[in-house]
């Protein structure tokens, strides 16, 4: 009776230990959007000095224009150890003009992730196809080849010490 007990307990403390591994783990990660302040910027009203008030720092600007400002966000979630998921996405751009004013404000979402598919455990690239023993043995005969300038190479403007 004794151990039947103790063998009960004990898998009611693994059962414990073990369940929070299976629950969802949801994460938001960037900008934090604040629809209220998203929505009171305008175009043709706003600078970037009232954007900056607004809705703070942007979480990066355009990498070839710099008059576009970037508010980036995301909501993940994940079953234990597998990799997590995108619920939701949000991207808002703030463009402005060459004066400083804000131009246009748009937002985009999920839509925008790119799905990337690799090719097995391999990634195809350009060039040759090589194997083990061209890795091996692909060099023979290369080394110490008299090339102009090169080691144990001979060239006629060889100034250097002998």
């Amino acid at each position: 009776m004794r151990a039947m007990r103790f063998i009960g307990v004990a898998g009611l403390a693994v059962a414990v230990a073990v369940l929070p591994a299976c629950s969802r783990i949801k994460t938001s990660q960037g900008y934090i959007v604040d629809e209220s302040l998203v929505s009171a910027i305008q175009p043709g009203v706003d600078n970037k000095e009232s954007v900056a008030k607004t809705l703070g720092r942007p979480t990066f600007t355009g990498e070839f224009d710099a008059r576009d400002w970037y508010y980036v966000s995301r909501n993940t979630s994940q079953l234990a150890f597998i990799n997590p998921k995108t619920i939701n996405q949000s991207i808002i751009r703030v463009s402005f003009d060459a004066k400083g004013n804000v131009s246009a404000v748009d937002r985009r979402g999920l839509e925008q992730v790119a799905s990337i598919s690799p090719d097995g455990d391999k990634t195809p690239t350009l060039g040759r196809d090589k194997n083990l023993l061209r890795d091996l043995f692909g060099n023979l005969g290369q080394v110490g080849a008299g090339g102009a300038g090169g080691p144990g190479g001979s060239s006629p403007d060889n100034t250097g010490p002998r």
